[in-house]
């Protein structure tokens, strides 16, 4: 039974995927890390020995707080943190129960190296409408929280990245692009170890409307509208893709919760 101090595994993956998700700090030893070098998703690694130095960046912040199994490192960290200003709650079972519950772990060999201020940061075309917004989105919600997202002409995003160690996406010939059929969101699920059911649902409505086969799912053409109408809205990439946040957080929750829910307007009834 959870305590005041802790989060249960189902109240946690209810949570993560949203924009209410609270920070993830994974204090696994480093030997524990390397025998499985898995993320829940979203987590950062911290060590917990350094917690009094480095909790401060989380002051006023929610925080759950992993370890192997939920016991002494998770707790004694998410102690330091909570004299730091953080509310933090360690994860009941820790990183052992979550594996062992079959939820979703993000693959920590695909993330790309962080910044200075431990963000990734990815680079690829101005200009976005689908792909390009969905991306960023899972990554957001599902991989780094704190992300940079930089849009600049298309010539130009293998050379930013490489001057600027950003990672490309969504352009030919790089590791985060088009595969045959699948778009660059499948690929990243995929990749990330991010398959599960409201994802993948999500990945095929995406691909439809970013490859034109509308045919593949009924919401497609929903989207596709939206998409087309955000980049009319906003002249300005970052804008949009924090307008697009909304939107796909609004399209993965149907996913997730309401693809069986309807809305019928209520029949008048003959008056007597």
């Amino acid at each position: 039974m959870s305590s005041h101090t802790s989060i249960s595994q189902d109240k946690l993956s209810r949570l993560i995927g949203t924009a209410k998700t609270p920070v993830l700090i994974d204090v696994r030893t480093d030997e524990d890390f390397a025998a499985d070098p898995r993320l829940i998703p979203g987590a950062v690694r911290r060590g917990h020995q350094d917690a009094p130095n480095w909790g401060g960046e989380f002051a006023g912040r929610p925080a759950i707080v992993v370890c192997m199994r939920g016991e002494k490192l998770a707790q004694g960290t998410a102690a330091w943190l909570r004299h730091a200003d953080v509310s933090a709650e360690t994860l009941e079972g820790g990183f052992e129960g979550w594996k062992e519950a079959k939820l979703p772990l993000v693959n920590a060999s695909k993330l790309p190296p962080r910044d200075a201020q431990g963000r990734t940061v990815w680079v690829t075309r101005a200009r976005p409408k689908i792909d390009r917004i969905a991306c960023p989105w899972l990554i957001r919600r599902f991989v780094d929280p704190n992300a940079v997202f930089l849009f600049v002409t298309p010539p130009e995003v293998v050379a930013v990245g490489e001057r600027f160690n950003a990672v490309p996406f969504d352009i030919e010939n790089v590791f985060w692009s088009h595969r045959g059929e699948l778009c660059t969101f499948d690929v990243m699920i995929e990749e990330f170890g991010l398959s599960t059911p409201p994802l993948l649902r999500l990945a095929t409505m995406v691909r439809a409307a970013d490859t034109a086969r509308l045919d593949l799912s009924p919401e497609a053409p929903g989207l596709l509208a939206a998409s087309l109408g955000l980049s009319r809205m906003y002249d300005d990439d970052l804008e949009q893709l924090e307008a697009g946040m909304l939107l796909y957080d609004a399209f993965y929750r149907w996913c997730r919760d309401a693809t069986g829910e309807t809305h019928n307007w209520p029949t008048n009834k003959a008056k007597a």
